[in-house]
């Protein structure tokens, strides 16, 4: 393979890769504007989806279309259960109240999670057939490909969702500007709680997705962790920017990889995280905030 379709090729895989981490940052981002907290507890929440899918699906053998929309309800229900019973109680306390909250929060799924199902690594079914994708000398592998149209079109649903319907209105209202949301009538309370629950929607499908390329064991919720490159770079608050900043570390991923071996894998994140943070604290699109000392 000539230096062109190589470079192409790490290139696509990349960018591919990069959809489902758009998905997982989009899951941060979902919550971060509706109640201004960065929730820590968004990789136990995808690990957690994709173990309840798994056991629907391989454990009950339940099929797999019913399988994973019980694993979406599963984790709509834990969404609505931790902001009514955790988190609302800590409403109008500090962000960082809320936010060691979260850190609970994680360390208790993640606890559970080993109690229930174990630290073994588990085979999870892929929800879309692994065709791969022949480009004349580029060969991209079918999971790869299958996954990022799915995370393409769930996040195409969010923005359509958001834009034209109703309840997607109200959520950036309340987002925006929740003093005024209040004034005019709308429950900010079910504005969050409602919030939450997408985020968890969010964060189940991208779990299911990674769960199975990667295995299903507890370590899948670090995988989070590498996604605040993506909120930081595309912004904390911004739905697009988290949309172009996962296709961005993923197409770096993917490059660097590709020429340099897996173990960038490791590092490449936290340079991003860095740089960002020196010379862009905001991201690429997220508000730019001024306080004065």
């Amino acid at each position: 393979m000539s230096s062109f379709y190589e470079f192409m090729e790490f290139s696509l895989l990349g960018l591919f890769s990069g959809g489902v981490l758009a998905l997982i940052g989009l899951s941060f981002v979902l919550v971060y504007k509706g109640t201004r907290v960065i929730n820590f507890a968004t990789g136990d929440v995808m690990m957690l989806g994709a173990y309840l899918y798994y056991t629907c699906h391989v454990v009950l053998g339940w099929p797999l279309l019913i399988a994973f929309a019980l694993s979406i309800i599963g984790i709509a229900v834990l969404a609505f259960i931790i902001e009514r019973s955790v988190l609302r109680p800590l409403s109008g306390q500090s962000v960082i109240s809320v936010l060691m909250a979260t850190i609970g929060i994680s360390a208790v799924l993640h606890g559970l999670t080993e109690v229930v199902w174990g630290s073994d690594t588990h085979s999870t079914p892929s929800l879309l057939p692994r065709m791969p994708l022949n480009l004349g000398e580029i060969l991209i592998p079918g999971y790869v490909f299958g996954n990022f149209i799915l995370a393409a079109a769930l996040i195409t649903a969010f923005l359509l969702f958001f834009r034209y319907s109703r309840t997607g209105v109200t959520l950036r209202a309340v987002a925006n500007d929740p003093v005024t949301a209040c004034t005019m009538g709308i429950d900010i309370r079910n504005a969050q709680r409602l919030t939450w629950m997408l985020a968890g929607l969010s964060g189940t499908v991208a779990g299911v997705l990674v769960a199975a390329t990667a295995g299903l064991s507890p370590l899948l919720a670090t995988t989070a962790l590498g996604v605040f490159a993506v909120i930081i770079l595309g912004g904390l608050d911004s739905i697009i920017g988290a949309i172009i900043a996962g296709l961005v570390i993923g197409w770096l991923d993917g490059v660097m990889v590709g020429y340099m071996g897996g173990k960038v894998r490791e590092v490449v994140p936290y340079i991003v995280v860095l740089t960002i943070l020196v010379f862009r604290p905001y991201g690429l699109f997220g508000t730019r905030t001024i306080e004065r000392l």
